[in-house]
Formats: structure tokens, sequence, C-alpha cells
């Protein structure tokens, strides 16, 4: 998606005018980055992200309307070759996590030095994952005291919860496993509670993160 001359287009995405305004500066003031559009707000967003189809989409969390993390899901829905960058403020475990799981390639700070999002901004377009240092650290400290309290899904449980992480449906899962769909639906009510989340793509990314599946 890059122009000819080989810039990366990026949509800057942040309810602030004015620092919406310091980022696109900042985008405009740096070699082979260009600026393909700006939104305000998450629906915008991905509405942007269609028509434009930029290389990266810089994007802040906390949005009216639809937040950032929902944005990015949509967008990367649609158009699996964009890449998210999320800049923000906030950097709450419950944020990074979710972001991560839209399918954010990187996570930097506002605070951060100008050539660090710049930096990042050229990696995240290159296919590589960037983690500002702090955040690194919370996904450590998570992975690490993980196991620790690990939760025991049943055999069953474990066979329904592969069948929905190969993107099977309620029905699917039960013609595969020879079980009725509302059995189906209890034992994923009982993956939910056990494992602490309330949809089936955070059952699936938890158990992943837990090295159950």
């Amino acid at each position: 998606m890059t122009d000819g001359a080989g810039s990366i287009r990026v949509l800057v995405v942040d309810d602030h005018p004015i620092v919406r305004s310091g980022i696109v500066a900042l985008l405009e003031s740096a070699d082979g980055i260009e600026v393909a559009g700006e939104a305000a707000d998450g629906l915008t967003a991905v509405e942007r992200a269609a028509e434009l189809r930029p290389d990266v989409v810089l994007m802040d969390l906390r949005l009216p309307g639809l937040g950032g993390e929902q944005a990015t899901a949509r967008i990367i829905e649609r158009d699996p070759g964009i890449r998210v960058l999320v800049l923000t403020t906030y950097e709450t475990d419950e944020n990074i996590l979710e972001s991560i799981e839209a399918g954010a390639s990187g996570y930097l700070l506002k605070a951060a030095p100008e050539e660090e999002i710049l930096a990042g901004v050229r990696s995240v377009a290159a296919g590589e994952t960037v983690l500002a240092p702090s955040i690194a650290t919370k996904l450590v400290e998570r992975m690490r005291s993980a196991p620790a309290s690990r939760p025991s899904l049943s055999a069953r449980e474990l066979q329904v919860l592969t069948q929905v992480a190969a993107g099977r449906s309620n029905p699917e899962i039960g013609r595969a496993l020879f079980i009725g769909e509302a059995t189906v639906k209890t034992h994923l009510q009982h993956i939910f509670e056990k494992l602490e989340v309330s949809d089936r793509t955070r059952a699936v990314t938890k158990a992943m993160e837990l090295r159950l599946l």
C-alpha cells in the first residue's frame, strides 16, 4: 500500500484536535512518512481506513462512540493488511491486552520521545511488533504470574474451546462433537466463568496466555 516513492501512509486517529495536529506535524516532518488522513472518533477511523487503505493507523484508545480497541478490530477484520499502532496515555493491563487481542501490532505511550514514535511507525509498517518498555514489562509479568492461577478445564471444555479457536460456530461445534447446541452453550458458559471472560475471542486468547491451548 506504500506509494511509488515508498512513503509509509499513516491515518492519525485522536479525538483531541491539538494533540492530533501535533502528531500530524511530527509525522509530516519525518522522511518517508506521509499523513494519509485523520479521524476524531472510532467509527470515522474505520470508514477512513476502508477508504484510504493506509499502511499504518496510529490509534488512540479513548475515543467518543466506538473505542480504539473496537475500531482496531473492525479495521483489521476488513483489511488484515493494515497495521495498527496504538498511541495512548493509558497503560492498564486491560487496555494493553484488549488492544493486542484486537490485532494491534504495537502499543506506545504519548509521553514517548518523538524519535521512538517515528521508529515505531516504521517498524510496524515493516511488519514488526513494537511495545513501549513499560508495556513489555507488564506483559512479561502477567505471563509469569499466569501459571500460578491457571484454571482447570475439563476434557470436553477443552474440545469445545479448541473448536471455537478454529472459528467454528455453536452449531458446527455441536455437529463436530456430536452434542446439542444447548450443550455447547452450557460448556461455553462454564469456560467463560472459569477463565473469567465474557466472550469467545477473549476465552481463546486467555486460554492461549495460560497455555491451555
